[in-house]
Formats: structure tokens, sequence, C-alpha cells
């Protein structure tokens, strides 16, 4: 077994964590806790920029679906009158100086989140440096910054976090990497604005969001058809993402017949990766699609999703953010 089955078996089945997850989890603790407080003290220094920021993240490893609620948020903001863009690390892509995105962006250069959200319409910009990365939205006329993936991201100083949960593994057994799958201990959720959780909730507090998606794209052509269309079919169904059973079950859901090809969250595809040597359909999720549209191929598909969350949630957002600045 790979380790990072090892891992995860430990992480969310209560299986057996190796003997040197202990100590190292001590070690990164006591980095986690450090660093928090030497940005609580001043001894490192957050950059706030002269419009509100909006922090989208979560506190364990793997998919939440961050991605899907970031589009949500920049449509709704767009929806109320504001103008936002989206500062990213970019991670999966080679891009080290701040960088606006363009109108055809390469996902090895800049990632493949980015890619997937700039694609819905909204600025983009990438970048290790985020405040500076955050300054070219601004100087594009962005009056809101959305920072994907940005919770533990502390020198982008923000007026709004939002934290989103897994509602199927949630914190699997609430401890910290290694030993676990927190990024950050489970008292850095009550510091948070709002949580989302992806899937119901009976958590008091939490804010449900669902994934919808009724149709597939040609990953060639870009044409459309009902992702109904392939119920009863036996299909391949590629998956490189942080939680790539929720894919796999959705597409079960639909009665659809899954042969299952689980890949690393932001692989790297090359055309092997995927070619299977046989004439079934190919489904992937639209993450995925971005970095295999040079040489993707007559049946094969997107399926993409959209977070569908309470009006009532983006309309408490926009007002923290108003009070805020």
């Amino acid at each position: 077994m790979a380790l990072a089955d090892t891992l995860a078996l430990a992480w969310y089945d209560k299986g057996r964590v190796p003997w040197w997850c202990w100590p190292l989890a001590v070690l990164y603790g006591g980095v986690v806790r450090l660093r928090r407080w030497v940005y609580r003290h001043g001894w490192l220094r957050s950059e706030t920029l002269p419009v509100p920021v909006i922090v989208v993240g979560n506190l364990t490893v793997g998919g939440t679906g961050k991605t899907p609620l970031t589009i949500a948020l920049v449509e709704a903001l767009r929806a109320r009158g504001r103008k936002p863009g989206v500062v990213s690390r970019g991670y999966g892509g080679d891009q080290r100086e701040p960088l606006l995105l363009s109108d055809a962006p390469d996902p090895v250069q800049v990632g493949d989140e980015p890619c997937l959200i700039h694609a819905s319409g909204v600025p983009v910009a990438v970048g290790r440096d985020r405040p500076a990365a955050a300054r070219l939205l601004i100087d594009a006329g962005c009056d809101v910054i959305v920072a994907d993936d940005g919770l533990q991201h502390y020198r982008l100083a923000r007026d709004v976090e939002i934290c989103v949960i897994d509602g199927v593994r949630r914190f699997g057994n609430g401890r910290l990497l290694p030993l676990g799958p927190l990024r950050e201990p489970m008292s850095r959720l009550h510091a948070v604005d709002f949580r989302v959780c992806n899937g119901e909730t009976r958590v008091a507090g939490e804010f449900t969001m669902r994934l919808e998606g009724s149709v597939v794209r040609g990953i060639p052509d870009g044409r459309e058809q009902p992702l109904g269309a392939f119920r009863g079919l036996r299909v391949h169904a590629v998956a490189g993402i942080g939680h790539p059973q929720r894919f796999f079950d959705s597409l079960r859901a639909q009665g659809i017949d899954v042969i299952e090809h689980a890949f690393a969250d932001h692989h790297a595809f090359v055309l092997s990766d995927v070619d299977f040597h046989d004439d079934l359909p190919l489904l992937m999720t639209a993450k995925d699609a971005v970095k295999c549209r040079k040489f993707a191929r007559d049946g094969w598909w997107s399926v993409p999703v959209r977070g569908v969350l309470p009006e009532a949630f983006f309309d408490e957002v926009v007002r923290r953010i108003g009070a805020a600045r």
C-alpha cells in the first residue's frame, strides 16, 4: 500500500498511524503555533491592501470544494455590483513572479485551479508573493480580492475568512499533519468568520454548499450534452483532485458504470495517463480537463460542477466586507 493510502486510512478510517508520525506531528504543531504567534505579536507583519480581502481555505489537506465556492462567490459579488478578482499561489504551476492571467493561460505555468477560475470570466493573478499578485488585480480595476486557498497565508491581511469543510470526511481524526489531515489545530476553526460544509450538515453555524452538474462538455470542441446521456454506459472516469472518490460516487449516482482512475491532486497529465486503448467514453473533472485540452480526443468529456449556496450567505459576506472598509 502506498504511503498516501496508508495515511488516508489512518486519518479517516481509524487505521494505525505509523510511529514516526507522532514526533513529526509534535514538530509540525510547534512550527504552526510559532508562526501564528509571530504574526499575532507583530514580529512578522501582514500586508493590508486598500480593498477588502476575502480568504477561502480549509483546515485539512486535500480537496474540500474550495474552487467551486470561490467561483460561486465571485459570481455573487459581481451580481451585487462588486468587481472581484482572485489571487492564488498557482499550485501545480511553475510561475514564481506575480502574473495576471491572459486570455489563454497555460496550466503548466500557472496551475490548474487558477485556469478553471479564470474560465468563469473573473480576473485572476498568481504568484508566491500573494500581496504583490493582488496588487496587479487592484491595478486592473478590482475592488475586492478573493484569496483562493489562503487560510494559512498570513502575509496577506484579510477582512473575512471562509473555511470549507468536507461534508463526508470532515476533519478525520482531528490531528495535525502527518498524524492527521489538519494543517492547523481545530481551535483555528473558531477564529474564521464563516464555515461552509460541502454536503449536508447538521452542525450549527455552518452553511451548506451542494455541487450541481447536469451537463458534460466535450474537451476538444466544447459541445455539450446531458450527463444523463451516459446513464447505463460503462465509462473511464479520471480524477486528479484532493478527494477523487467524490467524483466517482457522483457519476455512479447518475447510474453510470464507472472504471475509476484516481491520480494525485494537481497531477500533470500526459497522454499516456489517459490513453486506455479502447473506445469507451472518458469523463473527467473540469480541473483535470484544463490540463488535457492540448491532446484531448473525441469522446473525452469534462464534467463541470457549480457550487450552490444560500443567498443569505453571500448577502452576509457582502455586509461584512462593507462594514470592514
